[in-house]
């Protein structure tokens, strides 16, 4: 090494150290509270929200309301009666802690799965008289197939570009299968909604872009993260054709075959488009003491897809919600804002219930404080997702140090809403934010056959309850607003 060298090094080694000496020093350093902290989180609110924290840690009732909503009346279809008694037990478990409890009535869709096959009738290299199964569900609002089925040649695509270039002369009359591979590695790094977000528009607008093109059905991979020749289904925009979605496995069979040469399906569904049901959103308040008419909202959705018995996704979200108000009912601790409890209906089927809330009550979003959402499962919690402005993350900090003890204290600033069913309030300003978890196997499950309750770890999910109470309960008794 020359001389030049090495100084050049030093002088770069130098500041570096002095600035991680820097760093090290203010990571150590005992936080100190601003004065807007200390004023909105003064000590007894500070021990209040502990022993929200320590009671939400040593309650069973969040894991008894998943329980009763996903083993004892089961999948909650928009539309089913399955989800009108989810909506009748919510909101009598809400009354009975004293709750001022409203059933706002939403129009919802009411589809039903029918029959669901299909196989491989031709394809290179085949034994003669054989067939290979395909393993499917259909997707959300997928239209029916003849009573005995349609068999075309598959068209394979890896995205709406593909899907393009080949034109409407090379798709028309064909099943197109859109072969966008879920980033499994992303995934597993702790980014699964990132990996989520890239596949599942071919979920969404998939089967309509094929129709466009002529397609007969579309078929689109599974947005998962799991190999268990699991089918995941979920809502997709009304194209005019069947469309299903296939497992990873027989999406990578499809795609090895059709390389080789010619291959041919037939597929049957058999869903049903019933006329629109009437469902209901549980809007449930707990009182202010000092300020009743602002309102922050703590919340999950009560629907769920028909193939498990959503416990994840999300009767565990709308638990967590409930939990709040028993905790505080518990503990004999009253909100100064009003605490509102909502239970969504139709978050998987289109979002009816969030969009008629937004109808109902939009002259109220300056009144609203803030909104919760926990729609990502039931795993370890590690902080907020939060669509927040600087000035109200800064003066957030006390509360996450509660949570610090489990590690529920980071803060993901997000240019999103974190939740869908509070997306309309985000955008009209109302901070919002979603509790954040370890989401690495989250879509192993979901919208599965596999979302049931077996999934849910009892003490995570206490957790969940506690980080959900804890910023519900600051964030309706901190002395200020929280900025917007």
């Amino acid at each position: 090494m020359t001389r030049l060298r090495a100084a050049i090094l030093l002088s770069l080694i130098c500041p570096l150290t002095a600035q991680t000496q820097q760093q090290r020093s203010s990571f150590s350093a005992i936080p100190q509270m601003s004065p807007a902290q200390q004023e909105n989180f003064p000590p007894q609110l500070l021990d209040e929200l502990n022993q929200v924290k320590t009671a939400a840690l040593s309650d069973n009732y969040v894991y008894q309301q998943v329980q009763h909503l996903t083993e004892n009346i089961g999948p909650r279809p928009s539309g089913s009666p399955q989800a009108r008694a989810a909506v009748d037990y919510v909101a009598g478990e809400l009354r009975k802690l004293g709750l001022d409890v409203q059933l706002e009535a939403v129009k919802v869709p009411h589809w039903i799965r029918g029959a669901e096959t299909a196989e491989l009738v031709v394809y290179p290299g085949q034994i003669p008289a054989t067939f290979q199964k395909i393993v499917l569900t259909a997707l959300g609002g997928s239209t029916a197939t003849p009573t005995e089925g349609i068999n075309a040649e598959i068209v394979v695509v890896n995205n709406f570009d593909e899907l393009k270039s080949l034109g409407r002369e090379k798709t028309a009359g064909k099943i197109v299968l859109f072969n966008e591979i879920f980033d499994k590695q992303k995934a597993a790094a702790g980014l699964s909604f990132a990996a989520y977000g890239e596949a599942v528009r071919y979920r969404s607008a998939g089967p309509k872009a094929a129709a466009e093109f002529g397609a007969v059905a579309a078929l689109v991979r599974s947005v998962g993260n799991a190999d268990y020749r699991l089918p995941h289904t979920g809502y997709s925009e009304p194209a005019g054709i069947p469309a299903a979605a296939v497992t990873a496995e027989d999406a990578d069979l499809i795609a090895h075959l059709s390389a080789e040469g010619a291959v041919r399906l037939h597929l049957t569904l058999t869903p049903q488009k019933l006329p629109d049901e009437t469902g209901y959103n549980v809007v449930a308040d707990l009182k202010g003491t000092e300020h009743p008419e602002q309102i922050v909202v703590v919340s999950g959705h009560l629907d769920s897809w028909d193939l498990g018995t959503g416990a994840i996704d999300d009767a565990a979200g709308i638990a967590v919600a409930m939990e709040t108000a028993e905790v505080l009912q518990k503990l004999n601790l009253r909100p100064k804002r009003t605490l509102r409890i909502i239970a969504w209906i139709d978050e998987e089927s289109g979002g009816a219930g969030s969009q008629t809330y937004t109808k109902d009550h939009m002259n109220e979003f300056p009144r609203h404080i803030a909104a919760i959402e926990c729609d990502s499962g039931a795993a370890h919690p590690v902080g907020f997702d939060a669509r927040i402005s600087n000035a109200a993350a800064d003066l957030l900090r006390p509360v996450l140090a509660v949570l610090q003890s489990y590690g529920g204290n980071a803060l993901q600033p997000t240019n999103y809403p974190p939740g869908a069913d509070i997306t309309p309030m985000s955008e009209a300003g109302v901070p919002a934010l979603g509790i954040l978890q370890d989401g690495r196997t989250y879509f192993n499950y979901h919208h599965t056959a596999a979302d049931t309750l077996d999934k849910i770890v009892p003490a995570e999910l206490r957790e969940n309850g506690a980080s959900m109470a804890v910023m519900g309960y600051a964030l309706t008794n901190m002395k200020n607003p929280l900025p917007r």
